[in-house]
């Protein structure tokens, strides 16, 4: 009998359709060693898109969305129409960012396949939580040490 959420999609009935686990042909042959390498550095530089798309999701591409919802207020004068143009453009850019990160991480499972590693996972996810815990303690640093709350006397945001 299968029970086990895993098996099962989430569901005590069956699989729905389209969640079957993905399962894998054995390795290819493998090509020659050049190709490999080539292969291998592909992977490599797959890799270094997927962490930069990332990380174009905690700063660049928020602080862009709050440009272009700022230009809108400035050229129509209505705060809630630059309001409103800057949440579908975070919309926008977030989610196509992320679209075109998950693209290539499944294009970098097939490439880190190809150069003879066995390959099951994508790194999106690692890439997405290291990028959010890095960003996140740039940003306590800069607040905490840099910027810094402090008081009016010490910040001189005070009128003494």
């Amino acid at each position: 009998m299968r029970t086990d959420p895993s098996d099962t999609g989430g569901l005590f009935v069956g699989r729905r359709p389209g969640t079957a686990p993905v399962r894998y042909r054995a390795l290819p042959e493998r090509g020659s060693e050049a190709r490999q390498r080539i292969d291998g550095l592909l992977a490599n530089v797959m890799l270094g898109g997927i962490v930069l798309l990332c990380l174009l999701c905690w700063g660049p591409i928020p602080l862009a969305c709050l440009w272009i919802g700022s230009q809108c207020d400035y050229l129509s004068g209505s705060v809630g129409l630059g309001i409103l143009v800057a949440f579908i453009a975070l919309f926008v850019l977030l989610f196509g960012a992320l679209v075109l990160a998950r693209k290539l991480d499944a294009a970098w499972i097939l490439v880190r396949r190809a150069a003879g590693h066995d390959q099951r996972n994508g790194a999106l996810g690692r890439a997405f939580a290291a990028t959010a815990a890095i960003c996140g303690l740039a940003f306590a640093f800069w607040f905490v040490v840099i910027h810094g709350p402090g008081s009016v006397t010490v910040s001189g945001n005070g009128n003494r």
